[in-house]
């Protein structure tokens, strides 16, 4: 009798399954030395990336349209095969994490094969091209302990609703209940959302590896939304980022977790529009923060007019924040300025404060990337290691 009923289950699971809606797995082979990308979809073998070339490989079904073009930096042409599948190997491209899109017939959507990642205000496709054995440092390393991140709702006056925030507890968290920690708030850039340094930026990844090797003092991390929300009976927020993060968000995170709340214990950096987004916030409040970075997101040069008008210089940029070097270092234990080599740098301006006077400031470079997710994974695995000491 039993075994009837486990037949009966088996067949309508079975016909369940077959039932839904979706794909069957792609059973093809994959040319030689191709892989499918680590940002695929478990049962896609397309995107397929070549380890060794860099080449990727994307395939696109669509047998009715005229034209299939990949958008990834720039429009380049599918062909299609006699079964309406269309493909495209690609020149070697750069290593990291790279946003795509299929133009099928002139609209963007997204790759079915790839999993969403948020970026440029819409779910877009991705693709990570690896690196070597240096890229280890953001990937999932199982014989170390690993923290949480924690996805909390928490309320904004200012806003008006309630805000997604996503924060991580370093492994040790749990444990030591007695214990307090220092904490760094975290900022996308524009286009993208809380969730980005978390998926695109493996951050718990790299805080991971830190702190196990004592390179990095154990701390919280908290990771905002850069933008303010809006809902469907408020369709116009009011209000300034700044005010959300220093009159809601750093309350709620002193009461909820167990954190020094003295500003040699705090600690503030983003990335692109987040860096801005830093200077902002911290430069407004020296009194809640001691330590800052920017990654590609250091614009001094647009920040504050000199009197009368004219060119910007450090004693009127940021409302004259630079203006006394030693007062701006006995507040700022750090400022890390970082950038890639392959986009718009801030090595001037940095040399300017330097011959200002300024002290306690950084200049990193990631060699060969541009504005991108490489280039803030490495600013972040050099930032993080010269706070809280």
């Amino acid at each position: 009798m039993k075994k009837i009923i486990f037949t009966v289950t088996a067949i309508m699971i079975c016909g369940l399954v077959s039932a839904q809606p979706g794909r069957t797995p792609q059973v093809e082979p994959l040319p030689e030395g191709f892989k499918p990308a680590s940002t695929n979809t478990f049962i896609s073998q397309y995107p397929a990336v070549n380890a060794q070339t860099r080449q990727a490989i994307f395939r696109v079904v669509a047998p009715d349209a005229k034209s299939v073009q990949l958008q990834l930096g720039g429009n380049h042409d599918m062909k299609k095969d006699e079964k309406g599948i269309w493909w495209i190997t690609t020149d070697p491209l750069v290593v990291g994490f790279h946003y795509y899109a299929i133009a099928i017939d002139g609209v963007p959507v997204m790759d079915r094969g790839s999993k969403a990642y948020f970026g440029s205000n819409w779910e877009s496709s991705g693709i990570e091209i690896p690196e070597g054995l240096e890229g280890d440092y953001y990937r999932f390393n199982k014989n170390i302990p690993h923290g949480h991140i924690r996805s909390i709702q928490y309320w904004s006056d200012i806003n008006g609703l309630e805000r997604h925030v996503n924060v991580y507890v370093p492994a040790e968290y749990e444990n030591n209940t007695n214990k307090k920690y220092p904490v760094l708030y975290l900022v996308h850039g524009w286009g993208e959302n809380e969730n980005g340094w978390s998926i695109q930026g493996h951050m718990a990844n790299i805080m991971d590896g830190l702190i196990e090797s004592g390179k990095a003092v154990p701390m919280i991390v908290v990771m905002p939304s850069g933008d303010i929300q809006t809902n469907s009976d408020v369709r116009q927020a009011s209000g300034d980022i700044t005010d959300i993060f220093i009159q809601d968000l750093i309350p709620f995170i002193d009461k909820t977790f167990r954190t020094y709340t003295e500003r040699e214990h705090r600690a503030m950096a983003g990335l692109s529009r987040g860096g801005m987004q830093t200077t902002t916030t911290v430069f407004n409040n020296m009194d809640k923060f001691a330590w800052m970075g920017t990654f590609s997101g250091f614009f001094m040069g647009g920040m504050g007019p000199a009197a009368g008008g004219g060119a910007p210089s450090i004693e009127t940029a940021f409302n004259g924040v630079f203006k006394d070097a030693t007062a701006f270092d006995k507040q700022m234990n750090l400022l890390f300025i970082s950038t890639g080599t392959e986009e718009r740098s801030p090595r001037e301006q940095v040399e300017a404060l330097k011959a200002h006077g300024i002290k306690n400031i950084v200049f990193h470079e990631s060699q060969g990337t541009a504005h991108e997710w490489l280039t803030w994974r490495r600013a972040l695995n050099d930032f993080a290691p010269g706070l809280f000491k």
